[in-house]
């Protein structure tokens, strides 16, 4: 993240994104595969850790060989070609993105931090151990068992998050830079998917 001044001279919070080139790598087509959407790749990688389904994938499509491929639907295909470029330029000052990404992942965690549970808060009937513990989760001869659900301990983070109604804040085409409003979910370096 960063901050830049906007006409007015306020200071806006606003996170930095690579968003291109991207290439269409594939069109799917209603006749053929029953939907239509195009297929996107992105950020470069060597040739050597590509496999082979893949590598005919990339020649077919005549493009570089690449990380990360992503289905977009409802798009107008028509003004796209398997092989062309899609830059930054797609976007403009002012629209309304929405970013979604995968969260930060942080772990195994209790009960407070994952659910915010309180505790049992001054401690006192000689629970010297009990503060961050969760209590009791079931029910005694009916129903017998502990509830789907049932907010408990566990891995927390690392999911599906999007963050709706973005403003895009600045683009620089040149290199393929867009300025985002706001935070977007996700650690730095991850991949996010910006639709308008």
């Amino acid at each position: 993240m960063t901050s830049v001044f906007d006409e007015n001279g306020v200071c806006v919070p606003c996170t930095v994104i690579e968003a291109g080139p991207c290439y269409v790598t594939q069109i799917r087509t209603k006749e053929k595969d029953g939907y239509t959407a195009v297929q996107l790749g992105f950020d470069e990688k060597p040739e050597r850790l590509v496999n082979k389904s893949l590598k005919g994938h990339f020649s077919k499509a005549n493009t570089k060989m690449l990380r990360l491929l992503k289905e977009f639907r409802n798009v107008d295909s028509a003004s796209l070609a398997i092989g062309a470029e899609v830059k930054v330029d797609v976007f403009a000052k002012g629209d309304k993105v929405s970013v979604t990404a995968k969260s930060k992942g942080k772990g195994f965690q209790g009960v407070v931090r994952r659910h915010h549970f309180r505790g049992v808060g001054l401690q006192t009937h000689g629970q010297s151990d009990r503060v961050r513990a969760p209590g009791s989760i079931g029910a005694s001869s009916y129903p017998s068992r502990v509830f789907k659900g049932t907010r408990m301990a566990g891995r927390m983070g690392f999911e599906n998050v999007t963050i709706r109604n973005l403003t895009v804040i600045q683009v620089i085409l040149e290199s393929n830079l867009l300025l985002i409003k706001g935070s977007v979910p996700g650690a730095i370096n991850t991949y996010v998917e910006i639709t308008k």
